[in-house]
This record gives structure tokens, sequence and C-alpha cells, in this order.
């Protein structure tokens, strides 16, 4: 065998999954519509809200995050 048999190809079976070619990162989403549960926006958000669980805008989002830990290896 030589290496040009075991080279990946353009079409490496990931279809549409990697990169910028679509798939979760950029690709199209189904969006549904929401009320922000803090500054009662309407946004739109990449998941079906549930009722009694609260859904944020991205600006208050941001205020809901908790802060990202640094890691250290």
């Amino acid at each position: 065998m030589n290496e040009t048999e075991n080279a990946p190809t353009q079409d490496s079976g990931m279809g549409d999954q990697g990169g910028s070619q679509g798939g979760s990162y950029g690709g199209d989403r189904k969006m549904f519509k929401a009320t922000c549960s803090d500054c009662g926006q309407e946004c739109e958000v990449p998941f079906e809200p549930s009722a009694g669980r609260p859904v944020y805008c991205r600006n208050c989002f941001q205020n809901h995050r908790k802060p990202r830990q640094s890691r250290r290896y």
C-alpha cells in the first residue's frame, strides 16, 4: 500500500458536520421565538423553550453565566 491510498479525501464521509461547511457550527438551525425572562424582550433561541424554565436573550444570558475558570495544565 502506498501513502496515497490512505490519504483522506475531500469527501471523508463526514457530511456537513465539520468546519465551516454547516452542521451544528453555523449551519441552518431551527429557531424558536421566546420572551426573555429578565428584560421581557422578544428573542429567538436555538431550542424549544419549556414551561417553568427561564429563557434569556443574548444580553441577559451573559449576566447569568458563571464566570469561566482558567484551566491550568
